[in-house]
């Protein structure tokens, strides 16, 4: 009867661990999944429905040349431009989901303010190569490779260098500095201090409070896509470099929390002297990218809109293509694409001050 005891025991003991077992995969698997959804191929929105412009709307009054390097396996285009302009080369790093593109206005700002921009679209997104945008680090291993092009181009690196970058490209600009780089400057609009701060932080928000169950299989996916730079960190990169370097985040930023992943909630970790930060509380100008809204644009925007829901009302909720795409093309796309001026102004004051 004891050995029949023993033996029963060591069944549901390795029942119990082949459960165990099984259950690590699935919730894995499940993990990384979910992740990957996350990390498809970042395009430019466009459509009829859309109020997007790009480089080829402004095309007539700007230059830029093409250029490309490689990231990893990948081939990344990139754009010069107006070589001319003598401050110093911006090297700028754009969000995730899109393209640099995406921010065309803010480019030609800092054009129109005497910089050269040097600007790429990233791993996966828009005109680069790339099945999907492979993860949260991936924007500070582009950008690293990006000033490494910078630095060997006999154009780019004839003026001081300096970084700029929103979102992903915000962690990029930062996280950046934990290489070796001769950046002048840096300019880092809502970026999170590390990826799994806040890969927590969207896990939250699609899981609730799951997430803190599934936070070690998220942290264990990260690591086995970036290995060794699975742990790069803003609040590293910013201290070890010791350039000056400009944060920048809103209050009520939805998607970066301003008090949880965001580089700026880490001031007190953050020990280089040299570190300016600027908080956009204003409402309607506050949150993770509308700090570039113009007041012109929020209030054509929110009288469009309210013409835009009368028109659903009228119509039982589907408007009329032959109605719709035409209400679209009358919209003012120089105000809809506006950028504040006070965006630009900051950053070419604080580059302008950091040349020598």
């Amino acid at each position: 009867m004891k050995s029949r005891s023993k033996v029963l025991k060591k069944v549901v003991f390795w029942a119990v661990i082949g459960l165990f077992a099984a259950l690590l995969i699935v919730v894995s698997v499940f993990t990384s999944n979910e992740l990957k959804k996350n990390f498809g191929r970042g395009s430019y929105r466009t459509g009829p429905y859309s109020t997007n412009v790009f480089f080829d709307y402004y095309q007539d009054d700007y230059s830029r040349r093409p250029v490309s390097f490689m990231s990893g396996k990948n081939k990344l285009n990139g754009w010069v431009y107006n070589a001319e302009n003598p401050k110093g080369t911006i090297v700028f790093a754009h969000g995730i989901g899109g393209g640099h593109e995406n921010y065309i206005s803010l480019i030609l700002g800092m054009v129109d303010r005497g910089w050269q921009v040097f600007a790429y679209d990233a791993t996966g997104s828009c005109s680069s190569e790339g099945e999907g945008t492979v993860g949260l680090v991936q924007s500070a291993l582009d950008l690293d490779k990006a000033l490494t092009f910078a630095e060997n181009d006999p154009e780019l690196s004839a003026l001081p260098i300096f970084v700029m970058g929103h979102s992903w490209g915000g962690f990029a600009s930062a996280a950046v500095l934990n290489f070796k780089h001769d950046v002048k400057a840096v300019v880092s609009m809502s970026g999170y201090y590390k990826a799994t701060a806040q890969l927590l932080e969207s896990s939250r928000d699609m899981f609730g409070g799951w997430a803190y169950l599934l936070q070690p299989f998220v942290a264990m996916s990260n690591f086995f896509t970036f290995g060794k730079y699975a742990g790069l960190s803003a609040v590293d990169g910013i201290n070890k470099a010791g350039i000056p370097v400009l944060v920048t985040h809103g209050t009520d930023d939805e998607i970066i929390g301003f008090d949880t992943s965001s580089i700026i909630s880490q001031q007190k970790k953050i020990t280089n002297p040299s570190v300016q930060y600027f908080v956009y509380d204003q409402e309607g100008r506050n949150r993770h990218s509308t700090f570039m809204n113009t007041e012109e644009k929020i209030a054509y925007a929110a009288e469009k809109n309210s013409i835009l829901d009368q028109m659903r009302e009228d119509y039982g909720g589907d408007i009329p293509d032959d109605i719709l795409i035409p209400w679209f093309d009358n919209l003012d796309k120089d105000i809809l694409n506006q950028t504040h001026a006070q965006v630009m102004d900051m950053a070419d004051r604080f580059f302008s001050g950091n040349r020598e």
